[in-house]
């Protein structure tokens, strides 16, 4: 088995994954500011961090996934009063639509932190960074003196001061790119005490709090989507590695490419948004999930309603496949001799399944994973059209395996599609016998879109999975 490789964005290097403590991850994935629904780009980041934490686990790595809520922050304040409600409803309800829409993805953390719950490690981390000279208090709150950081523009690569503003310039401060690690509270504002004045956390230092307490001082993966390289992620390393004096603070920075609409970047002011509830509304979220999954995480992926189709129609056929094939390994068994097919075909399945893993442990790439996948479900037809127990066994057990990452191709819980197969033959038999060949060739039309072969023989009719 390949050691696994991965892109880090810090390094700009392909670099061999090495844990800090072996056998364990210790990965950290900005989670949602809880203000609006979640939308199918904030899935595409969710998803592809899934995957890589159940190829990890594959691998027979422990994983302490660890996802926060932020539950505080100008754009929740604000919708809020725009909406005429307490805070804390809007984070009531967006963060309760959330984890509902996670989960149908399949999408658990081991820990979920908010950070509204975290007030007081906040505060001792910025008491911190005031001691060892690395942040001020104003009058406006207090600040992260980014002058005295010598690193700062590493993960960006934004090396000139000019692009560094990101902040709306308060006078108070000594540079415009310094940022806000406390705000003092204006009217009508949430607050909490502090020993700077009432107010609350500025939204980087709300993370760099919450994964160094579940994560340690350094951790292995930092991930999110590729707009928070600048300025959250630099801000994060910035502040961390000030406190506590480490170099790199986390090993490996990784990054979600952008999910687009025609072309151009989802946004509220274009008005192209999408909610994941409404996606999910129209397609199973196995299927979301496959579709998501079809793309290398560090892409750019577009999203299309067809694709989608596509995605189902493709998803369909294949669970068909599993489900016969599981079938066939149930009711059949060994027969202690095998065909020069049969073990030809034992063998590729076990180059398919090597393919898999050779695909996933550089970067990641579940394209080109899944195109491995494809191959073991033809390879799986072939094996049921042969009715081989041992080829067909092989295929099932690379399948499986490749399904502990994508978690889409196995169904447990639904009722078994051959004897409705076997029904709409007998019907269409009958509709044949009385002549009624429209509707006969519409049966078998219908069927071959959903991946099932019809093969007449004379009165009879035999099917396969396509």
């Amino acid at each position: 088995m390949k050691d696994i490789v991965v892109y880090n964005t810090l390094t700009r290097k392909y670099e061999k994954l090495e844990t800090l403590t072996p056998g364990l991850v210790k990965m950290y994935v900005c989670g949602p500011t809880v203000y609006d629904h979640s939308h199918i780009g904030h899935a595409r980041t969710y998803v592809a961090f899934d995957g890589i934490k159940k190829y990890l686990m594959l691998r027979g790595y422990q994983v302490l996934h660890v996802q926060n809520i932020t539950d505080i922050d100008d754009k929740i304040i604000n919708k809020a009063n725009e909406l005429g409600v307490d805070w804390r409803e809007i984070v009531e309800t967006y963060s309760k639509e959330y984890f509902e829409l996670m989960g149908k993805l399949g999408i658990r953390a081991n820990i979920n932190p908010r950070v509204t719950e975290h007030i007081p490690e906040i505060i001792e981390f910025i008491d911190d960074l005031i001691k060892k000279g690395y942040a001020y208090v104003a009058p406006s709150g207090v600040y992260f003196d980014v002058d005295k950081y010598p690193y700062y523009g590493q993960l960006s690569g934004i090396k000139d001061k000019k692009m560094w503003n990101q902040e709306t310039f308060v006078k108070d401060k000594k540079n415009p790119y310094d940022f806000a690690l406390w705000k003092c509270a204006k009217p009508g504002e949430p607050w909490w005490e502090s020993p700077w004045c009432k107010g609350r956390p500025g939204w980087h230092i709300e993370c760099s709090t919450m994964s160094s307490k579940y994560l340690g001082k350094q951790f292995d993966i930092h991930g999110g989507a590729r707009d928070l390289i600048f300025p959250h992620h630099e801000n994060e390393i910035a502040q961390s590695e000030a406190r506590f004096g480490v170099h790199p603070w986390v090993r490996y920075w990784l990054h979600t490419g952008y999910l687009t609409i025609k072309g151009e970047k989802m946004s509220k002011s274009l008005g192209n948004i999408i909610a994941l509830k409404d996606v999910l509304a129209k397609y199973d979220p196995k299927v979301v999930r496959l579709w998501l999954l079809s793309a290398h995480y560090r892409t750019e992926l577009n999203f299309d309603w067809e694709a989608l189709e596509r995605t189902k129609t493709s998803l369909e056929r294949m669970r068909m496949t599993v489900s016969a094939l599981r079938r066939l390994v149930e009711k059949g068994s060994p027969k202690g001799r095998l065909s020069e097919w049969e073990i030809e075909a034992i063998n590729k399945a076990i180059d398919l399944r090597n393919s898999f893993h050779e695909a996933m442990s550089y970067d990641f790439n579940t394209p080109k994973a899944l195109a491995s996948v494809s191959e073991m479900m033809k390879l799986g037809n072939e094996a049921l059209e042969k009715e081989s127990y041992e080829a067909s066994l092989a295929v099932l057990g690379a399948i499986e395996e490749a399904d502990r990452v994508f978690e889409v191709f196995v169904e447990e819980s639904k009722a078994d599609v051959e004897p409705f197969v076997e029904l709409l033959v007998e019907v269409r038999k009958e509709l044949r016998n009385r002549k009624l060949w429209d509707l006969a060739d519409m049966i078998r039309s219908r069927l071959a879109e959903l991946g099932v072969r019809l093969l007449d023989k004379g009165k009879e009719t035999e099917w396969r999975f396509a």
